[in-house]
């Protein structure tokens, strides 16, 4: 558990929210919703490609951080927080509405249990 290594796993969980926050940015138009047959609907177009620059950014701000990531402990909390309360919002769908998809689950997992996880890595690096 070292700096490397906190690099390294950054920068691969740091493509799930690039990758899929360009995809996201495609709307109703995006992979997912389109095979769920959703009707066009331009409040939730607009907030869908919203909320995916948003998520794009936040991979983004990931990749930012990486080099001198032992030395961005607010920023690399912001980021992790930001993750675990999107966590947060999935439990909150699975409770309220229906469980997901298998891989949604395991988003689910990561972003609760791994940010806590992560953001104390970080910790032990920063010192």
């Amino acid at each position: 558990m070292n700096k490397r290594g906190l690099q390294i796993v950054t920068a691969l969980l740091g493509l799930i929210p690039v990758l899929t926050g360009i995809v996201t940015m495609l709307g109703l138009g995006d992979p997912l919703y389109a095979s769920a047959g959703i009707p066009a609907n331009a409040l939730l177009d607009s907030n869908l490609r919203f909320f995916g620059g948003i998520w794009l950014g936040l991979g983004l701000a990931l990749y930012w951080i990486i080099p001198n990531i032992e030395k961005q402990t607010l920023l690399f909390r912001v980021l992790w927080g930001m993750i675990f309360l999107g966590g947060v919002g999935r439990l909150a769908s699975m409770l309220f509405l229906a469980i997901p998809p298998l891989p949604f689950v395991g988003f689910t997992i990561l972003e609760i249990v791994g940010a806590p996880f992560f953001i104390g890595w970080q910790a032990r690096i920063a010192r």
